[in-house]
Parts: structure tokens; C-alpha cells; sequence
């Protein structure tokens, strides 16, 4: 038996209250949802920022979660909430500040003389293009977890990664072939 078998029985235990169970569910989980939100951001330190505040949050609200379902897809999905969240409240305290969202700075800063990689082709996509992409990909989200987790339709979910995938394939130069 895995861990992710095991997983049920976790999340029952943490719902009965069980801090040690609901650490078991950070374990297996942390390192795919801090990799999932650095690539995201481009930030480590944001990304572990928002990693502890989803795993707070999930950890104040797993009573509400259906055991029923798979856990994974409602941990990332607070992950993505908590994202996109704090990049509204960024955005609204700049533009209190008098900031017009031409002069918002690049989270991305490439390597002088570097060829176009991976993460700034990435960092390029609409946000939730980039968040399908990066979940159906680069975590191993089925279409229907990463359409779970980000709630957006399923056939959604299958047009952002695909023309993801597009998009960077042709910012890398490459063939989709």
C-alpha cells in the first residue's frame, strides 16, 4: 500500500482532528505543491509563502472536504486561489500607489545572452493557461483533477494545455510534430 492509498485514511483522521495525520497529507503533498507554485511565481520564497498559507488554510478547513474525493486537486486548487489572490491584492495596493499596470515589473529575468528557456516561455501564458500547463504537465494532474483544482470546466482545462503546449513549443523553437 502507498501512500496515496493510504491517503482516505489520512484525511479522515485529520478531519477527526489529528494533527499527525494531517502532517502525514503536508509530506506526501509539499513537494509537488511547492514546485507546482515556484514555477508559478518564478519565486522560491513566494512560493514556499504560499505553500504554508494553503496548507494553513486546507489544514483550518478540512472539515468541509469530501473524503470521497482526491485530495490533490482540492489542496492545489487553494494554492491557486491563494495565487491569484495575493496577485490581485499586489496589483490593487500598486495601483493605489499610483503605479499604471504598464510599469508593473517582470517577474522573470533572464540570464544576459541566454536563449529563450523553458520558464520564461512559461512565465509568458495567460495565468491560467500557465496553471493548466504547468499542473497537467509538470505535476501529472489528470485534465479533470487540474479542471477540479483550478474549478474551470473540463474542456477548458483541455484548451489551455493544449495551446499551451502550442505556445511553447513555438517559443522554443521547436516542432510539434
Amino acid at each position: 500500500m502507498t501512500e496515496l492509498d493510504a491517503e482516505p485514511a489520512w484525511v479522515r483522521r485529520a478531519q477527526a482532528g489529528s494533527s499527525d495525520a494531517f502532517g502525514r497529507l503536508v509530506h506526501i503533498h509539499q513537494q509537488g505543491l511547492r514546485a507546482f507554485l515556484r514555477r508559478l511565481t518564478a519565486n522560491h520564497a513566494d512560493a514556499d509563502d504560499l505553500a504554508q498559507e494553503t496548507f494553513v488554510f486546507a489544514w483550518e478547513h478540512i472539515a468541509r472536504f469530501d473524503p470521497a474525493r482526491p485530495f490533490r486537486p482540492w489542496l492545489f486548487g487553494i494554492a491557486w486561489r491563494k495565487h491569484r489572490e495575493g496577485k490581485r491584492g499586489w496589483i490593487r495596493r500598486l495601483t493605489r500607489q499610483g503605479h499604471a499596470a504598464q510599469d508593473l515589473p517582470t517577474v522573470f529575468q533572464p540570464d544576459p545572452g541566454l536563449r529563450l528557456d523553458l520558464a520564461k516561455a512559461t512565465a509568458a501564458l495567460p495565468p491560467e493557461q500557465r496553471a493548466a500547463l504547468l499542473l497537467c504537465l509538470a505535476c501529472e494532474f489528470t485534465h479533470a483533477e487540474a479542471a477540479e483544482a483550478l474549478a474551470l470546466p473540463l474542456g477548458t482545462v483541455k484548451s489551455h494545455v493544449a495551446r499551451g503546449r502550442e505556445k511553447l513549443v513555438a517559443a522554443l523553437g521547436g516542432s510539434d510534430g
